[in-house]
């Protein structure tokens, strides 16, 4: 397959030659453990003092570097740092297990051999092109690889060379990993500027005429099917939901869509479907927004 894509064989002999299946790759892929929990316990899991402290000091110490990116890209510097702190603890944990390997086993194993076998194949163009070393390309056990933890497709896609070393590196260079968080999302269509969303207040009363005369989003990612509308924001504050008071408000005529899980309910704007592209699970699209909040809070102060 490799060859008929036009990947040289010597990139395909230094990759795959020798390679045998990774047990615990299959054993992961196996028994992925579906652990549920609500809105709260999760965000009480992740968004703990010291993420939020450590992402306040990575915020201080690569300022400079932010800004310069923000100013490239658009995309503002607390919400890279809270997607960088989320999928890699602020670069200390990209993932140990050799990326082509993982990808390689399973392709070979079967569940979703057309899915990673064409992941296998776009790992072998990023090492064809030279950006990293077989034995360097490292991630997690499904093949998400570097700081961003960028499938090898997205890589493709979306990888930058920001320190214009000639590489892409997502898994050693600071500026590529700002980049390329920045590239992925404004492809996904974050406008700079504006807003994730923000938590809002809903009666009992309020839900339950929503439930009944707002109809579910109508998209292919489920965490965004779980949102009602969109509708503008003067429909919302109509139907019972009450803003925040206090810093800018949206235009009334903004279009948003309002998730609600347990007693909590945020609506949620363009921006937030960015970060959906990125991780489709609300869980983890709300920590991004609620971390990248604070993290700007705490700056502020």
């Amino acid at each position: 397959m490799a060859l008929a894509r036009g990947i040289r064989a010597e990139t395909i002999d230094a990759a795959l030659t020798g390679l045998e299946p990774l047990p615990v790759v299959v054993e992961r892929d196996r028994t992925q453990a579906e652990v549920r929990f609500d809105l709260d316990r999760y965000l009480k899991r992740r968004l703990t003092r010291k993420m939020l402290r450590t992402a306040s000091d990575q915020m201080r110490q690569h300022r400079a570097l932010l800004e310069r990116t923000f100013a490239a890209y658009g995309v503002e510097p607390h919400i890279l740092v809270a997607i960088w702190g989320l999928e890699s603890n602020f670069g200390r944990f990209a993932g140990v297990r050799p990326t082509v390997a993982a990808l390689a086993t399973l392709g070979w194993e079967g569940r979703r051999e057309t899915f990673f076998r064409e992941e296998l194949i776009a790992a072998l163009r990023i090492l064809d092109a030279g950006d990293i070393s077989p034995s360097a390309m490292k991630g997690s056990w499904a093949g998400a690889m570097g700081q961003p933890q960028f499938m090898p497709s997205s890589y493709l896609q979306y990888a930058q060379d920001f320190d214009g070393d000639g590489r892409r590196d997502i898994w050693a260079s600071l500026p590529d990993v700002f980049a390329s968080i920045s590239k992925y999302l404004v492809d996904r269509g974050w406008v700079k500027g504006e807003r994730w969303g923000r938590e809002v207040k809903v009666s009992t009363a309020a839900a339950r005429r929503i439930v009944q005369s707002v109809p579910s989003r109508d998209s292919s990612c489920n965490a965004a099917r779980q949102a009602r509308g969109p509708l503008p924001i003067q429909r919302w504050r109509e139907l019972g939901v009450v803003l925040p008071g206090g810093g800018a408000l949206p235009r009334s005529d903004m279009q948003a869509s309002l998730f609600q899980a347990g007693r909590r309910s945020f609506l949620l704007y363009r921006n937030y479907d960015a970060i959906l592209a990125y991780n489709c699970a609300n869980t983890y699209a709300l920590s991004v927004g609620l971390l990248a909040d604070r993290t700007a809070a705490a700056r502020r102060r």
